[in-house]
């Protein structure tokens, strides 16, 4: 396939970091349109050049760090960037996704993505501009969190706000194994330590400079009134609920629902919820936009607490997530609290969800004299004491003391401890953490959450939508058949929305989207295209996983994770009764084996991935 690229630089950037050498390579148009960008660029180079014997921490693992087609264009929120490498808290497959500005500026300065490899023989940072790449000491970032690493980058550079710089903290630095990659003064790549990887090469931080790259596209005037009308669509979504408060607005929601996580799921009941939800805050801490490239959704502010014992800390907004961690789940009600906790979460560099977590089993281990004083360093970590779990945060983030075990997360350091320790944690059998909901309420994700190939949410996202792509809606999310063929028909979608260089808030209509990539590059995909796109994606990460030592015994939620609510409004919901009928309906429907898991031949044949069936048939 041949002809003139749209959307594209058609440039990827691939940086030996034991050889310190930086060159260029070209991405043909076949091979953009068979995978699009972000996470599909990502899952091509990953199963290509990380082969079996390859482990998370060794120099031969890639990272690769991509945009898409609608990078840098006026859809709102394109300034996302795709992260894929092999995680260490799954030691498989792992694709995240990070908003601001890194993925719009990359392309500007000239590269559609950038591939990592080696180890550096000290900390480095790379900084590319204008199609140029450089590796830069960075022995005098040692130490720093993500902030102050990104303040002195900026100050070295001179770049003011046409740099975005995205690093690690001392947590990616000591390779904590749910360590982040965090920039742009809050914005975070986190799911199964993205951030180890990073730290392992060695590598402290990626700056990149707004370039003058200039950016074809196939028909920009009708790009701009798509984006226009998306916008709209996006901005009103749920009665633009998401507008006006934010990701955090939806708390109350969540509580009253029974997908919020309450005390580490010990209760599904949280009367305080009111005292922390993003109408709250946005009502009682002073605020100001911190948008992302070209977005006016006005999801991000700067935040300044103005009352309780955290008066005057300012930072970024606790998205959900972080007020479920912060709040709820470690049974703090303090709304001051949880953005203090938020942010020094980002600025040490560790994943928030996987942090909750641990907080709150270590918690609840605490209460139950699992853990006593002695092996928390003689930190009280009774329920709702936010300053321990600041402390315990700072710990973790060093390998410190108690901290050590801690940083391997909770699969592993319950496992260590034993007795009824593992019992108690919330995770998937894999070892990656679910996202900040009780899942128990909300069987979609929990199925997903652990049958996935990305080490998070696959295919569904604040719950499941099937009404967006012409589906009938849910009538039983609480029936395992018919949770798993939903599940089954909507996956692709959220994938293929990952490989565009785009904010998923941004893009809820999804036939407006593809006519935005359409008039980006001059293709003419449907629906069915985009989802056989985003399904080939899903299949090419699950033939590695499954060479990478997957085994479906290891998709399963643990004890606590797959318990039944004993309150609230899913008490009695069990899943677990379903659980094996659940997962074997999914794998059919999926075109996998019923009984492995393993995607079928036709199925792989179906999907252009014909090239992968010796490797899953070995």
């Amino acid at each position: 396939m041949s002809g003139k690229l749209y959307g594209y630089t058609g440039k990827i950037l691939r940086v030996n970091l034991t050889d310190e050498q930086a060159i260029t390579e070209k991405l043909d148009a076949e091979t953009l349109k068979r995978y699009v960008g972000g996470t599909g660029l990502g899952t091509k180079y990953l199963y290509e050049e990380v082969p079996p014997s390859v482990e998370w921490d060794s120099p031969d693992n890639r990272m690769i760090i991509a945009s898409g087609p609608l990078g840098a264009t006026r859809v709102s929120g394109s300034g996302t960037f795709s992260v894929v490498t092999k995680g260490p808290m799954t030691n498989l497959a792992v694709a995240t996704q990070a908003n601001g500005f890194f993925g719009a500026f990359l392309k500007l300065a000239g590269f559609d993505g950038i591939i990592l490899q080696g180890v550096a023989d000290r900390f480095v940072y790379l900084y590319i501009r204008d199609g140029q790449a450089e590796i830069r000491d960075a022995s005098h970032l040692s130490g720093k969190d993500t902030w102050k690493t990104e303040d002195a980058i900026r100050e070295e550079l001179g770049g003011g706000r046409r740099l975005s710089i995205f690093g690690i903290g001392p947590a990616g630095e000591n390779l904590a194994r749910f360590a982040a990659i965090v920039g742009d003064k809050g914005h975070v790549a986190a799911h199964n330590g993205v951030g180890a990887v990073m730290g392992k090469k060695n590598l402290k931080a990626i700056a990149v400079e707004r370039g003058n790259n200039r950016l074809e596209i196939k028909d920009g005037e009708h790009l701009s009134e798509l984006s226009r009308q998306l916008f709209e669509v996006s901005k009103n979504h749920r009665g633009g609920a998401l507008y006006k408060w934010g990701t955090a607005g939806g708390l109350s929601s969540a509580a009253l629902g029974g997908w919020l996580p309450i005390k580490n799921y010990t209760t599904s009941v949280f009367a305080e919820h009111e005292k922390l939800n993003g109408q709250y805050m946005r009502t009682h801490f002073e605020h100001k936009p911190n948008p992302c490239w070209a977005c006016r959704m006005r999801h991000c502010y700067i935040m300044r607490v103005t009352e309780g014992p955290y008066a005057g800390f300012e930072g970024e907004e606790p998205e959900y997530e972080c007020a479920a961690a912060w709040g709820s789940l470690i049974g703090n009600t303090d709304a001051g609290a949880v953005v203090m906790l938020t942010n020094v979460t980002d600025r040490l560099g560790l994943d928030v969800n996987e942090s909750g977590w641990v907080m709150a089993w270590v918690m609840e281990c605490y209460e139950k004299g699992i853990l006593t004083k002695d092996d928390t360093d003689g930190l009280d970590m009774s329920w709702g004491n936010v300053e321990a779990a600041r402390a315990m945060l700072h710990k973790i983030a060093k390998r410190e003391g108690c901290g050590d075990l801690f940083a391997e997360g909770v699969k592993r350091a319950s496992e260590k401890i034993g007795g009824e320790a593992p019992n108690m944690g919330i995770y998937t059998l894999k070892g990656a953490s679910p996202r900040g909901h009780d899942h128990r309420g909300r069987w979609s994700e929990l199925l997903d959450t652990c049958v996935t190939n990305t080490s998070t949410i696959e295919a569904t996202f604040g719950g499941v939508n099937p009404e967006a792509l012409g589906m009938q809606p849910v009538s039983d999310a609480f029936s395992s058949k018919e949770v798993s063929a939903v599940n089954a028909k909507v996956n692709g979608w959220r994938q293929f929305e990952d490989c565009l260089g785009t904010c998923r808030f941004c893009t809820v209509d999804p036939s407006l989207t593809i006519d935005c990539v359409n008039a980006a590059t001059g293709w003419e995909l449907t629906l069915s295209d985009a989802m056989r796109i985003g399904r080939r994606i899903v299949n090419q990460l699950r033939v590695f996983n499954f060479r990478h030592g997957l085994t479906t015994d290891l998709e399963a939620p643990s004890p606590r994770y797959g318990s039944t609510p004993v309150d609230g409004p899913a008490q009695g919901k069990s899943i677990m009764p379903g659980w094996k009928s659940m997962v074997r309906n999914y794998y059919d429907l999926m075109g996998w084996d019923k009984d492995t898991g393993k995607p079928l031949s036709e199925t792989l044949k179906q999907l252009g991935l014909e090239s992968l069936i010796p490797d899953i048939t070995a």
